[in-house]
């Protein structure tokens, strides 16, 4: 695989191949991917004034998050490859294009479905330049040094948006209207478009003759887990055996064995079924799902809980998640220097084992609690042990893949991430509901009933995260926590994903 690159053949003091603008591209990408992923998160403070705004349902609730990450990692895999044939420039500007569009629908929505289809639309934009965005990087800083600081640098604004999202969010919907978390990604938007197509000339993988996308596992994939979860967000409203749960969840699991099928068939397929081959990757993908469908759950719940059961304003709210990004930061760094010393597998191990029992300390809450007596404690360890896993399970996602699988294990890794993000919400919330609903038929009042449904939410999850570190512990082979960075070695190659 090789790039065409034309804007890069100036000289540099450092490295004659080096693209001279290349810091310049790199706050601009770094910019562009804080504010695509401040979007997936900005959103949950201000879920109670948009469910009263538009007329969510508590289950429909969920589409304003599971629509996002649903759209984004079914086809993350997919933007990586319509990168490498058609041109990272062009599918990152298209995205952006796509981004900007889609935020303004999500502003301007009227309506849930509305507000569904811009937040659909929206994780597509994602899929389509968060892999253009990462390869141009790849291909921008030859010198491996300084592709690792660039990295960096990337990563790091890319988790600040994570964090800052819920401040943000709550920022803006107390100083305006919820509508603004949306609006204010057009100008980022127009800049990006005005200024990226001057600094970067285009980059694309050299096209094969019998060079094939796999659109249909893409397809096959993302609509049978649109299936599945609403299969599962119906049962919080009909009961288990009805056609409305039966159905989609019935067509949500035929479509993913097509899937299988058709990546079996396909000459190019977008995850080679060989790559599961390799038990470490194979289970640390899997107790992804676990760690995602606790962690959003956790944060969705969370927030309503504060704001409709507490009262607290969307700015206390949003700035009650403050010490969680704190913690995570501390964790990573925890992390990131035990994982030498004692093993990526002891490390993701106990990481998870303790975020379960952070949510178990969220679930001692009640209609009483008070944030430092009743909240802050459980973030707190929550966060550091999430931390604390995510340069370990890193790692272990990169184990035994050569230079040019590199950016297939990252995808397959983000996109089980994403997946787990949107079936978590659908079981817990589903089950949360459920058992606010039983409650209140027996006459318990709304906020209590609502209260334990939270608490056996966060039961739930932490069971799971519990459930990953055993599997974790018992399923992992041995790995060498100095694993060499593969990016180190791309020279002129872009990531897949």
């Amino acid at each position: 695989m090789t790039a065409v690159n034309p804007g890069a053949t100036s000289a540099s003091a450092e490295d004659p191949e080096a693209h001279p603008r290349r810091w310049w591209v790199l706050a601009l990408l770094s910019g562009l991917a804080f504010m695509i992923l401040l979007d997936m998160t900005v959103v949950n403070v201000a879920l109670p004034l948009i469910q009263d705004g538009l007329g969510f349902s508590e289950s429909g609730l969920t589409w304003v998050v599971s629509g996002y990450v649903l759209a984004a990692g079914g086809l993350l895999l997919l933007g990586g490859r319509l990168a490498d044939v058609f041109g990272r420039r062009r599918l990152l500007l298209t995205g952006v294009v796509v981004f900007a569009v889609s935020s303004a629908v999500c502003g301007a929505a009227v309506s849930p479905g509305m507000m569904i289809a811009g937040r659909f639309a929206q994780g597509i934009a994602e899929a389509i330049a968060a892999p253009a965005s990462l390869g141009l990087i790849a291909l921008l800083f030859t010198d491996p040094k300084e592709r690792a600081k660039a990295l960096g640098i990337w990563g790091g604004l890319v988790a600040l948006g994570g964090t800052l999202g819920y401040v943000i969010s709550g920022v803006l919907t107390n100083l305006t209207t919820w509508r603004w978390i949306f609006f204010i990604n057009l100008p980022v938007a127009v800049v990006v478009l005005l200024i990226l197509p001057r600094l970067v000339a285009e980059s694309r993988m050299v096209r094969e003759k019998d060079h094939r996308l796999d659109v249909a596992g893409a397809i096959t994939s993302t609509a049978g887990l649109v299936a599945v979860v609403y299969g599962l967000l119906q049962a919080a409203e009909h009961p288990w055996g009805s056609a409305a749960v039966v159905l989609p969840l019935a067509a949500g699991g035929c479509l993913l064995a097509a899937t299988v099928v058709v990546e079996r068939r396909a000459k190019n397929p977008l995850v080679p079924l060989d790559f599961f081959a390799n038990r470490t990757r194979s289970v640390i993908n899997v107790v992804s799902l676990f760690f995602m469908a606790a962690f959003i759950s956790y944060t969705f719940m969370l927030t309503l809980f504060e704001q409709r059961v507490l009262g607290y304003s969307s700015l206390v709210s949003g700035l009650a998640w403050l010490p969680l990004g704190i913690a995570i930061g501390t964790g990573i760094g925890l992390g990131s220097t035990l994982t030498p010393r004692i093993g990526v597998r002891a490390v993701t191990s106990a990481g998870f084992v303790g975020a379960g029992v952070g949510l178990l300390l969220t679930s001692m809450i009640d209609i009483d609690a008070s944030y430092p007596g009743g909240i802050l404690p459980g973030m707190i360890v929550f966060g550091v042990f999430a931390g604390a896993t995510m340069p370990a399970a890193t790692t272990a996602a990169l184990h035994g893949v050569t230079v040019q699988d590199s950016g297939l294990a990252s995808g397959v890794q983000n996109t089980m991430q994403q997946v787990g993000g949107a079936l978590g919400l659908a079981v817990l919330v589903t089950l949360a509901l459920r058992h606010a609903g039983d409650a209140m038929r027996h006459g318990v009042p709304p906020e209590i009933a609502m209260t334990a449904g939270y608490v056996m939410a966060f039961r739930v999850g932490a069971a799971l995260l519990v459930l990953g570190g055993v599997l974790i512990l018992a399923l992992f082979e041995r790995v060498n926590p100095e694993l060499r960075d593969p990016t180190s070695e791309i020279t002129q190659t872009t990531p897949r994903a």
